[in-house]
């Protein structure tokens, strides 16, 4: 499964966006079982897709190509790092930092690292959103993406300083 993937992504992303215009606004509700067997082979959850469907659909700053880029991280990280093996480990809501948090001055960004490492690691609850609607304008603000910030956190691992330090260069170059 090379570029397969990704025209099937597309497919199923044209369903969910058709579901969710006839009324079927839950992830249940939205993707049928084959829908749901295919993004678990990219280490995409039906949640996860519904959030972005969701979004794009209520906001004009998600499209398919940002959902792309951002699953194809993901994807290749499940595939190379987890060898398509699920950890089985959902994180509550709790043991995330406060939206408040800050480091070096900046709040939000504890929180949105360790969401990305969770989206990496496939560890999302269902009630989190890798890519929120406070996600996006926290790294428009600092001249990112949300592919540009999961690839620096894919690329940096554990290294917190080496992401912050990335975030603090980016804004800066705005």
């Amino acid at each position: 499964m090379t570029k397969d993937w990704e025209s099937e992504l597309q497919a199923v992303w044209n369903r969910g966006v058709a579901a969710w215009k006839a009324g079927r606004r839950s992830a249940k509700a939205m993707f049928d079982p084959q829908d749901v067997a295919f993004l678990a082979t990219i280490g995409c959850t039906a949640q996860e897709l519904f959030d972005f469907v969701d979004d794009s659909l209520d906001y004009d700053d998600v499209d398919f190509a940002m959902v792309r880029a951002v699953t194809a991280i993901r994807r290749e990280y499940f595939l190379n790092v987890m060898h398509g093996q699920s950890t089985g480990r959902v994180v509550p809501m709790s043991a995330l930092p406060a939206k408040s948090a800050a480091v070096d001055g900046i709040a939000w960004l504890p929180r949105l690292i360790v969401k990305a490492r969770l989206k990496l690691r496939g560890e999302m609850n269902p009630d989190l959103m890798y890519g929120c609607a406070g996600d996006r304008p926290f790294l428009r603000k600092h001249g990112m993406t949300l592919p540009q910030f999961l690839q620096i956190v894919r690329d940096e691992g554990d290294n917190d300083r080496a992401i912050i330090d990335a975030v603090k260069k980016s804004a800066a170059g705005r």
